[in-house]
């Protein structure tokens, strides 16, 4: 089945709103490679400005709040993102997971909100390195999935992470990522059937122009969830053209 790539940025807890520069950048690049889709999750508080900046371009959010409002200070609903201009958000992030113990249950949650409000879900899920060691990377990382699911797969992308690939330029193999999108392919059909083929499965670790077109070759690996090398333009749009060129 073919499946469009989707190449998206996760700015994390950088950028200001000279920085939006780059997004302009990059909405341009995308707009020259249409047969790539290309998404950018900012800071909460860049979301609306960055859809001012790029109005046709995808800019999302880093996470978004299960609950549809009430006393979660700190927090945003998933409405909230969509009346911000917000096209998709990103849920199950390992440096959520893990700095703010978030569970599958939760990270299910979150991920029913986003696509029950109308936005487009990229969930992530990834093993450690020590269960990478421990030879038990696929079976941990199918299981995190399984109980991770929202019950609907329209809009929602799969983002594999190995924890300890994130900003090391550690990569595993190419036999490692396909082995492990494999699997996330035999139980995304399992949950969901034959739509279960339709979802696209995003690798994300470490990637950069220089293996973008290394890993955009192996089977199941749909696009890409990139870190870092989102933050300038220069280094996210060669991404976008391996992209193309897969």
């Amino acid at each position: 089945m073919t499946r469009r790539k989707l190449v998206a940025g996760n700015w994390k807890m950088h950028g200001l709103a000279a920085d939006l520069r780059e997004i302009e950048a990059i909405a341009a690049a995308a707009a020259q490679n249409p047969e790539v889709d290309v998404a950018m999750c900012v800071p909460a508080i860049l979301i609306e400005r960055a859809v001012r900046a790029v109005p046709r371009f995808a800019i999302g959010a880093q996470d978004v709040h299960h609950a549809e409002k009430g006393a979660h200070t700190g927090c945003t609903s998933a409405a909230m993102l969509v009346d911000a201009g917000a096209r998709l958000t990103i849920v199950g992030h390992s440096e959520r997971r893990e700095g703010q113990r978030e569970s599958d249950d939760e990270v299910r949650a979150k991920a029913t909100a986003g696509l029950a409000a109308g936005l487009d879900v990229i969930l992530c899920v990834g093993e450690s390195l020590p269960v990478r060691e421990a030879g038990d990377a696929v079976a941990t990382v199918a299981a995190q999935l399984d109980a991770s699911l929202p019950a609907n797969s329209e809009r929602l992308a799969i983002a594999y992470e190995p924890i300890w690939a994130i900003g090391t330029g550690k990569v595993p193999t190419v036999d490692d990522i396909a082995a492990m999108h494999s699997a996330l392919r035999s139980r995304l059909v399992a949950a969901f059937g034959a739509s279960g083929q339709a979802v696209r499965i995003l690798y994300g670790g470490s990637v950069k122009g220089s293996n973008a077109d290394e890993i955009f070759a192996v089977a199941d690996v749909d696009g890409a969830l990139v870190g870092g090398a989102s933050l300038a333009a220069a280094d996210f749009i060669p991404i976008i053209e391996a992209a193309a060129r897969g």
